[in-house]
């Protein structure tokens, strides 16, 4: 029933958003340039890998040397806009076609955490990553880590098609509201480094 509701609402979404994506992927090019879309590798459903899709947000600004300036200072108004309303995250609706994804789930993360979870914390690949999840609505970005991961798990051990309403009603809410978009002093949280103290070290945000 699931997968079937995450097809029909996905397609429905993307014809009835295609003038919205089509404007996005203009306003993108005209202050970003190509490309429109962000491809990156993440960890799915029991592990496995997947390219996930989101709007370009950042440009490639690089400093004298030639390396990549700091996230934030790649971060343009209108990619900054995108994101604390999360219409960069609209193409992965693409990914819930192609059942890389579902509409609610844990989030899909950077493959290079997957050896640094827990055995509990493991238990959030258990299910389709989402485009949203228990943990997207009860703080976002702003709460911590081993936060999320719990609220993860503890969607895994208590998911329902009632429970997938209830969080799709509150992300439209926590959307509108702009909450948690991000962690003090990062475009988006820092980078995961394991459970144990001091192996969460700052290292700048990612998309």
């Amino acid at each position: 029933m699931k997968r079937y509701l995450d097809l029909i609402i996905a397609l429905l979404l993307l014809v009835v958003l295609s003038p919205l994506l089509a404007v996005i992927s203009v306003c993108i090019t005209v202050v970003m340039g190509r490309p429109v879309l962000f491809r990156q590798s993440r960890a799915g459903l029991n592990g496995q890998l997947f390219h996930m899709i989101k709007f370009r947000t950042m440009h490639d600004g690089r400093a004298p040397d030639g390396t990549l300036l700091p996230d934030e200072q790649r971060l343009p108004p209108f990619g900054r806009f995108l994101r604390s309303t999360s219409l960069d995250e609209f193409p992965e609706l693409w990914n819930v076609l192609r059942g890389d994804m579902s509409l609610v789930g844990p989030r899909p993360l950077l493959p290079e955490y997957l050896p640094l979870y827990s055995a509990e914390q493991a238990r959030r690949h258990s299910v389709l990553p989402g485009l949203t999840g228990w943990a997207q609505v009860n703080g976002r970005n702003a709460i911590s880590w081993d936060q999320k991961f719990a609220l993860d798990v503890w969607y895994v051990d208590h998911r329902s098609l009632w429970l997938d309403v209830r969080i799709l009603l509150k992300t439209l809410a926590t959307v509108l509201r702009r909450v948690g978009v991000s962690q003090d002093g990062h475009v988006t949280a820092e980078a995961f480094r394991g459970s144990r103290p001091g192996r969460n070290e700052e290292r700048g945000g990612h998309e």
